[in-house]
């Protein structure tokens, strides 16, 4: 069993996706593993700068290029996975953008952001594209981009200006713009009965489940119902002694859940418990969500056990 975790943390690890599947009561439950997905940063200035610092905290791979060695290097961005300094030219055939790209043009000026739309326009169409600027100058470069012919329908898909309407003034606040629009385009999966919603990966979580060196239990949320602080594929895993990796929605629903699966541990077997956020205990308790939630605990235990 536990193999089968050692599977998914080196699948995500390497940057191919991984499932999980239960078959509970007769119903299949598919769980995906996402591994994190490349944000391309086309310009290093201000606004990418709070934007890489947001988007690493929420499970991004970025990749940042810009042809000042003053905004393009890894003392600015430390936790980006790669970091580029050359010209936007030379950078972008090496960088082999894909459908599974998010892709941010935020370059400092005019010029620059042509360059780069064009050779975004005439390559593969990355899964979500934004760019800076005004609504003058983005009307502008797009009604150049039309006469030079490219696909206007394309160019419709396009986020511009980049990051959804709040008001934003300040870079980190411009930021949050276009990481909340980011966030929604990464969570636009086809889900189903085969497909549970929640497809993050929790590198912590996949570690504490892989370890085969001390009993544990898995708790995988299967369905929810009303209003919840997470859907269904939301995992964490759990230990006799109450140490925990990953979340289920924290609070007293969490807590409940956790206390169920430590007295699973060491069983073999596995359950499904109902976390009940409707009732008068939960409103007494602090619970604010006000839905139920099914939750499979399942026993993992140690190697040779």
């Amino acid at each position: 069993m536990r193999k089968e975790f050692q599977d998914i943390l080196e699948s995500v690890r390497a940057g191919r996706e991984a499932t999980l599947t239960r078959t509970v009561d007769g119903r299949v439950y598919t769980r995906r593993f996402l591994p994190p997905e490349r944000l391309v940063l086309l310009g290093g200035g201000h606004v990418s700068l709070a934007l890489y610092e947001a988007a690493v905290k929420v499970g991004f791979a970025v990749t940042v290029v810009d042809d000042r060695p003053a905004f393009s290097s890894y003392a600015r961005f430390p936790e980006a996975k790669e970091v580029i300094c050359d010209s936007f030219e030379d950078a972008l055939p090496r960088l082999h953008i894909g459908a599974g790209d998010f892709v941010c043009v935020l370059t400092r000026g005019h010029k620059d952001d042509v360059t780069c739309m064009k050779y975004l326009l005439r390559g593969n169409e990355p899964r979500y594209l934004g760019m800076i600027g005004s609504h003058r100058r983005v009307k502008g470069l797009f009604e150049l981009l039309v006469e030079e012919g490219f696909d206007q329908a394309r160019l419709a898909r396009v986020h511009a200006p980049i990051g959804l309407s709040i008001g934003a003034v300040t870079p980190a606040e411009i930021a949050v713009s276009i990481l909340a629009e980011l966030i929604a385009a990464r969570h636009a999966l086809p889900t189903g009965d085969e497909l549970l919603p929640q497809q993050n990966t929790d590198l912590e979580a996949l570690s504490f489940l892989s370890d085969d060196s001390r009993p544990a239990a898995l708790l995988l949320v299967l369905s929810t119902k009303g209003s919840t602080p997470v859907k269904g594929g939301a995992l964490m895993a759990a230990d006799k002694l109450g140490n925990c990796a990953g979340t289920i929605g924290g609070g007293c629903g969490e807590n409940q859940a956790i206390l169920a699966a430590r007295r699973l541990i060491g069983t073999g077997k596995s359950q499904v418990v109902t976390v009940d956020m409707t009732n008068d205990v939960a409103a007494m308790e602090g619970m604010v969500c006000g839905g139920t939630m099914d939750v499979l605990i399942e026993d993992l235990p140690v190697q040779g056990v």
